[in-house]
């Protein structure tokens, strides 16, 4: 098959910035991967999609956008445009000609449950304003056969698995690790299709946590946590809770896990303890997969936070396996949802699934996506 170079854009439930990729591929094996760039949004802006989060709520159909939505959807799409300028400006112009965008936009709200998700992007007005193609919206149609809509990474994670370097060559299983707000994993077997499922809470409570007590963004380096010790409690009060016994495949929104259990804490043993909760939720997940996995491989802005690394590295060492970063494997942790999406979008264009029964619970693989060019 012939290789496509596409841009991927992701702004992930942390809603800290965009994320971009470049990516030459078939949407099959053949993966070579490019320059990335991370855009960061200002306070002021990721606290005006915190609100919009909570006006989301109203949605009952897809397509509505009550209160200030309709204006965050352009002004984010306005901000995609920009950050798809300034990356196409720099080493990425370099590297390649891109021929397509995969446009994730920002999730607002994801009700698997109700066959509801809903993304602020528009697709049309991104192609307009950088002269691209764009596919986008690739969510939806996995929910309208039967899916939960997420994990949407499997398929490339399982790419990524039949082209790691030598020394890790073979070392199936190996279970993907995604550590955004929200945590999901893909188990990538053998032989046969991917599993994938959420795990749990990612960075978010986190932030939400430093954010709340510290006036800080996010716990840079882990090191409110390093002050704090975990408090075994309350992390048993999150495990405790009825989606970790639920079998794959399973999805979150941002919204279904909250600080409630951490009340109470100071400022460094709620983080650390939240921390734990992460990897402690990720290791859990062994119980629903079909084999324990041989190897982890760590990918998102969570594996920069030292303490959620370690617990995870302890965890599996006792259970006799391997946690690694996405770096030790060869690969850019921030870059890999960004370049997942470029990967998906050229899937979406060659009408290849994007999604399977056992990674979103779909009744049959599922392609997906909206293309759209530029009108002129």
């Amino acid at each position: 098959m012939a290789t496509i170079c596409a841009i991927g854009l992701m702004s992930g439930t942390s809603m800290d910035g965009i994320d971009l990729a470049m990516l030459r591929t078939d949407g099959v094996d053949i993966v070579e991967r490019g320059p990335g760039l991370f855009v960061p949004y200002e306070t002021a802006f990721r606290d005006r999609i915190a609100a919009g989060l909570k006006v989301a709520r109203q949605i009952g159909e897809r397509a509505e956008r009550p209160g200030d939505l309709a204006a965050l959807e352009g002004e984010i799409t306005r901000r995609h445009a920009g950050a798809v300028e300034l990356f196409l400006s720099g080493q990425a112009g370099a590297w390649g000609e891109p021929e397509l965008i995969g446009f994730h936009g920002q999730t607002v709200l994801h009700r698997p449950q109700q066959g509801l998700t809903v993304q602020l992007g528009d697709g049309q007005l991104l192609a307009n304003l950088t002269g691209l193609p764009v596919v986008f919206d690739m969510r939806a149609e996995d929910m309208r056969h039967g899916g939960q809509g997420a994990p949407l990474v499997p398929a490339y994670h399982a790419a990524l698995a039949r082209s790691l370097p030598s020394h890790l060559a073979g070392k199936f299983p190996i279970v993907f690790v995604n550590i955004g707000g929200i945590s999901n994993i893909t188990y990538v077997p053998g032989e046969g299709d991917p599993v994938a499922f959420d795990t749990g809470p990612g960075n978010g409570l986190i932030d939400q946590w430093v954010a709340r007590k510290a006036g800080v963004a996010f716990d840079a380096g882990g090191t409110i946590a390093a002050e704090g010790k975990v408090v075994d409690e309350v992390v048993a009060l999150y495990l405790g809770k009825p989606f970790f016994a639920e079998p794959g495949p399973k999805s979150l929104d941002r919204g279904d896990f909250t600080l409630v259990e951490a009340q109470g804490l100071d400022l460094a043993d709620g983080a650390r303890t939240l921390a734990a909760v992460s990897a402690a939720a990720i290791l859990k997940s062994v119980g629903h997969l079909p084999e324990k996995p041989r190897l982890w491989i760590v990918c998102g802005g969570g594996r920069k936070n030292p303490h959620i690394m370690r617990d995870l590295k302890a965890g599996a060492k006792a259970m006799d396996t391997e946690v690694i970063s996405a770096e030790e494997a060869g690969m850019d942790g921030d870059a890999t949802e960004a370049e997942a999406w470029a990967y998906l979008a050229v899937r979406s264009q060659k009408k290849l699934p994007l999604t399977f029964p056992t990674t979103t619970g779909c009744e049959k693989p599922v392609s997906g996506g909206v293309l759209v060019r530029p009108l002129p």
